[in-house]
């Protein structure tokens, strides 16, 4: 593989993380301060989209290992396929629309669509790994390259996103010493104007954000359909006797060291995620940092990215187990 092919790769599956290290930091904010759904409603959003993310991954798997192949692969075809919607989706899901009483249900079907799309793409890119080249080296310094994009696309996403839409959290009026006992400290909080319709300016600031990662994503395809060349799987079976995708993943869910490590996943990820929806959110209406929260966000990554080499170093010094429990 030429260094040209393996950045093509990894810039192909950044705009996934681009797009969703947008969401996670700033959709549920978003939705509580510009759409004006209620917190409850909110987090409906949040884990009915997720789940809906989760339950298309082994849908996914099980359409594309039955997928023939094709002039351009049997793995690329899905990715060119679901791309533009996954675009349409994510813009829709930061368009106010001009109803009140739906706009539950209109975020709530945008943000699934998403989340399923992303899935939809990222199962088929995550495999093509496989598919890359024959020499296990060789597809290791693939994965490096992508994990490393993947890094990056994570903090232009925040980056991106907070620099855009901060003037529309950004309070006009200086406070001293604000009352403490309020009677309604969410209502009072809300310093900026309030966005009475689709065209006001925080609506406006937000549709161009999705705007700008829509077109990210556009160019991330194009690179990868034009950079990679995806080759015939090697190590397929030659016998008819496949095991069935059901008996398969019930092999899988067996195997007591991959049930851990998943479930360890799990709750790992579940706790960065809350930490991602709700940091904004507390920067700008609990610690009145609503002028900064967009600074804050990108030096928590940059940190993050710049400590990837140290925790390498980390783990290889005292293994991944001792490593993972030490950074816990």
């Amino acid at each position: 593989l030429s260094i040209c092919g393996k950045l093509c790769y990894a810039i192909g599956g950044a705009p996934n993380q681009v797009a969703g290290s947008a969401a996670a930091f700033f959709l549920q904010i978003y939705l509580l301060d510009i759409a004006h759904i209620t917190p409850f409603h909110a987090s409906l959003v949040l884990f009915i989209g997720k789940a809906s993310g989760a339950v298309t991954d082994p849908v996914a798997g099980f359409f594309i290992s039955k997928s023939r192949w094709t002039k351009i692969g049997r793995l690329m075809p899905w990715m060119l396929a679901c791309t533009p919607f996954t675009v349409v989706s994510y813009f829709f899901m930061w368009y106010l629309p001009p109803f009140v009483s739906g706009r539950v249900a209109w975020y709530l079907t945008f943000y699934c669509l998403f989340q399923a799309l992303t899935t939809l793409f990222q199962v088929p890119y995550s495999a093509l790994t496989m598919f890359l080249s024959t020499d296990q080296k060789e597809r290791d310094s693939a994965t490096a390259y992508r994990m490393t994009m993947e890094v990056l696309g994570t903090l232009i996403g925040a980056a991106l996103q907070g620099q855009i839409v901060a003037s529309a959290h950004v309070s006009h009026h200086c406070t001293v010493n604000p009352p403490v006992n309020t009677t309604d400290s969410w209502h009072d909080a809300l310093s900026f104007p309030d966005p009475s319709g689709p065209l006001s300016h925080q609506a406006k600031v937000y549709m161009i954000a999705a705007g700008v990662i829509g077109g990210v994503y556009l160019l991330g395809i194009v690179i990868l359909f034009l950079g990679v060349k995806e080759k015939d799987d090697p190590y397929a079976l030659n016998s008819d006797r496949a095991i069935p995708f059901c008996k398969g993943l019930g092999l899988t869910m067996k195997h007591g060291p991959y049930v851990k490590l998943t479930a360890s996943f799990l709750l790992i990820s579940t706790a960065v995620q809350l930490e991602q929806s709700n940091f904004v959110l507390f920067c700008t209406h609990a610690a009145d940092l609503r002028n900064h929260f967009q600074y804050l966000v990108v030096t928590i990554l940059v940190s993050a990215a710049v400590s990837i080499p140290f925790w390498q170093k980390f783990l290889q010094r005292f293994g991944k187990k001792c490593a993972a429990w030490g950074i816990s």
